[in-house]
C-alpha cells in the first residue's frame, strides 16, 4: 500500500505533465484518455502519462474537439459534456475532469468502474 505523501506525490505528477502537455508545448496536447491503466509508475512510484492513442494536437492553445465514433466507448473517466454529442466539443477540461476521477479513485481505494457492465 502507498502512504498517503507517495500518493500526493503521484498526483502531483501527473498534474505536472499534463501541464506539459497541455501548456508546456509548442503545440498543446489533448489526452482525452486520463485513466489508471494509462499512468505508469516507475520504480521510484514516478508516474509518465502513455497511451496517446486518442490525443489530439491543438495549434493555438486548446481548442475544442469533438470525438468520431471509434472514440465514443472510452467512457468512464471523460466528462460528460465528451460523451454527449448535445454539450459541443471537449477542451483540456475535459482532461481536468477525467484527471479528479482518477485522484478520487486514488483516494477512495475503490475501483470507478463495475466490472459487471458491458462496455
Amino acid at each position: 500500500l502507498l502512504t498517503p505523501t507517495k500518493m500526493l506525490d503521484i498526483a502531483l505528477g501527473i498534474a505536472r505533465g499534463m501541464e506539459y502537455l497541455h501548456q508546456g508545448c509548442k503545440q498543446c496536447i489533448l489526452h482525452f484518455d486520463i485513466k489508471p491503466h494509462n499512468i505508469l509508475l516507475d520504480y521510484n512510484f514516478d508516474p509518465n502519462i502513455s497511451d496517446f492513442g486518442l490525443s489530439k494536437l491543438c495549434a493555438n492553445g486548446p481548442k475544442h474537439r469533438y470525438l468520431d465514433g471509434s472514440q465514443r466507448h472510452y467512457v468512464t473517466f471523460m466528462a460528460a459534456r465528451a460523451i454527449l454529442w448535445n454539450f459541443g466539443g471537449m477542451s483540456y477540461k475535459s482532461d481536468v475532469y477525467s484527471f479528479g476521477m482518477l485522484v478520487l479513485e486514488m483516494v477512495s481505494g475503490r475501483r470507478n468502474t463495475d466490472p459487471s457492465l458491458e462496455k
